[in-house]
């Protein structure tokens, strides 16, 4: 049975109110980016990245635009430490790229750190040390006081090595477990590593705020991030970031929220890999602000390719549905989805906007690197016809009558339910060319003539196949269609009325075949569809008109 009573609620709201964030509509510009994907997200794999890989990685990280990387904890893993080394000696770091390292807030680990970075042109030091209730009744035995005194002999220390070692460091401070931390004592803490480095405009300090567990709704964690970025230190002169993870599946939200409250960093991975759950995921946030019309600084327009090497290398899967990453998202079943994205996209082609409203497509996909008719219509036996015309019409060039293509989607959705599977932009064309193009089972056409008699009338002379054996038939009629139906009419035992006819170029050019389309319909009102593609216009009506007839006398068995 499950007990909810033996949890309560074990965060901390501000001790005033802080809510002048909600006041605010959008994220306006970008925030500071850092990855940590080759630390907090590289820890959290169950077989680590090797060394190639880790490398590959973060030259990836480097293309898309992160000026920020966190590369690992080199105090506490021998294969970081090399990572770290092989950077700097391989001169692999950008000069406009700063590399940051982890270090615990004690003496040996952070004099290893400092060896580590030794001769690199940029890095941030980012030290840290637990500060929550649980943290120090639990695994500390500790007070606030001697807390505080941890983090700042830590300070400390950072400070006095940089002046020996004489190295371009920034620093960054992180009340681990910020969470559960009472927010008065994480502001404490804060301004009392603040006081120990004085920042200077030219040589800010990063105060990180994280989630390290997720711990409430999170217009919460914002009211804790406005209050502390209203009473920090020398704020001016503070970078004020967050590092959220998604234990309540609500990391993006706590991420977008604490930057409204006044945060100017995130610090998180791609795809929210990281430790349980997972950190906040920085495509998701940068999206987010893209599609609200906002630059993120950061670079995702080949989505797949980033995709390939993030599973290649970390062994980890993208989720199919993960937000304008997973290979269905812009995937639409739905008939009536399906119709409402065909619409919109041929709106936005006939009135040439260049504003993206399209329905149910939040994101142009080829902003992404992604296709239409491959990853937005997708066809099943969910599917519409506004759907399949669409894949018909967007890669063949076929623009069915609205008719024509409810018949279609009928038959498609048919095979697909048949099936029991999805099918392709060419499974799809096959269903086509099957039920309706150029079908020559009863009847065969090898002539057709056509003579003006005056008074609007046309006759007509064909040349048939019957059972393989050819016969001369005779019609007239107010139009070549006309007459060849007539003649059609007069020799089969068939009857039918012309109820649709609409032709069109299928390709564009001197090599173009011509295309058209017939629906016929019998006393008994039942309407059956044909296709005809030839050189010639005249000829491709014809046999649009007799692939409907020959499906009519099959159906019928008529011979």
């Amino acid at each position: 049975m499950m007990d909810a009573t033996k949890y309560k609620r074990n965060y901390f709201m501000p001790p005033e109110e802080s809510l002048e964030w909600t006041k605010k509509e959008y994220i306006d510009k970008a925030p500071a980016w850092c990855s940590v994907d080759l630390r907090d997200g590289n820890q959290a794999l169950i077989v680590p990245m090797s060394l190639e890989d880790k490398i590959e990685f973060f030259k990836m990280l480097v293309a898309i635009g992160f000026k920020e990387i966190e590369v690992g904890f080199p105090a506490a893993s021998e294969t970081e430490y090399e990572f770290l080394r092989a950077l700097i000696e391989q001169n692999l770091i950008p000069d406009d790229v700063t590399v940051q390292v982890l270090t615990q807030a004690r003496p040996h680990i952070i004099q290893k750190t400092f060896e580590a970075v030794k001769g690199c042109k940029h890095a941030v030091i980012h030290l840290y040390n637990s500060t929550s209730l649980a943290q120090r009744e639990q695994v500390f035995k500790k007070s606030k006081e001697e807390i505080i005194q941890i983090a700042v002999e830590g300070a400390q220390m950072l400070a006095d090595l940089t002046k020996q070692d004489g190295g371009n460091y920034q620093f960054e401070y992180s009340p681990e477990s910020f969470t559960g931390t009472e927010v008065d004592f994480a502001l404490d803490i804060c301004n009392a590593v603040i006081d120990i480095w004085q920042p200077t405009p030219d040589n800010k300090v990063i105060i990180n705020l994280p989630a390290t567990v997720e711990m409430s709704l999170p217009h919460v964690y914002a009211s804790q991030i406005e209050y502390m970025s209203k009473h920090l230190h020398n704020r001016e002169n503070i970078i004020l970031s967050l590092h959220p993870h998604n234990d309540r599946g609500c990391g993006v939200a706590d991420a977008e929220l604490g930057v409204l409250a006044g945060a100017d960093r995130i610090e998180g991975t791609l795809f929210g890999n990281g430790e349980r759950t997972g950190n906040v995921d920085i495509i998701t946030l940068a999206m987010n602000m893209y599609t609200h019309g906002v630059d993120p600084k950061l670079d995702f327009s080949d989505i797949p390719k980033i995709t390939e090497l993030y599973e290649r290398v970390t062994g980890m899967h993208v989720y199919e549905r993960s937000p304008y990453t997973g290979k269905l998202v812009f995937a639409a079943f739905s008939g009536s989805h399906q119709d409402a994205i065909a619409k919109g996209m041929n709106w936005r082609k006939e009135k040439n906007l260049k504003d993206w409203t399209v329905p149910y497509l939040p994101l142009d996909p080829h902003d992404v690197g992604r296709e239409y008719d491959g990853d937005v219509i997708r066809i099943n036996s969910q599917s519409g016809k506004g759907g399949i015309g669409y894949i018909l019409e967007q890669r063949y060039g076929f623009n069915l009558p609205a008719k024509m293509r409810e018949d279609l989607g009928y038959a498609v959705k048919d095979v697909s339910d048949h099936l029991h599977k999805e099918l392709s932009p060419e499974e799809i064309l096959g269903i086509f060319n099957q039920r309706y193009v150029n079908i020559k089972t009863a009847i065969k056409l090898d002539e057709c003539h056509f003579v003006q008699e005056g008074n609007g009338v046309i006759s007509t002379e064909l040349t048939i196949k019957r059972d393989d054996v050819p016969k001369v038939y005779h019609g007239t009629g107010n139009g070549r269609l006309d007459a060849v139906s007539n003649a059609i009419k007069r020799h089969f035992a068939i009857d039918f009325k012309l109820i649709c006819y609409e032709e069109h170029a299928l390709q564009v050019g001197s090599n173009s075949q011509a295309c058209a389309y017939v629906g016929i319909e019998s006393p008994e009102g039942n309407v059956t569809w044909g296709c005809g593609i030839k050189n010639d216009i005249i000829d491709a009506s014809v046999c649009a008109l007799l692939s409907a007839v020959n499906t009519v006398l099959d159906q019928n068995h008529i011979q």
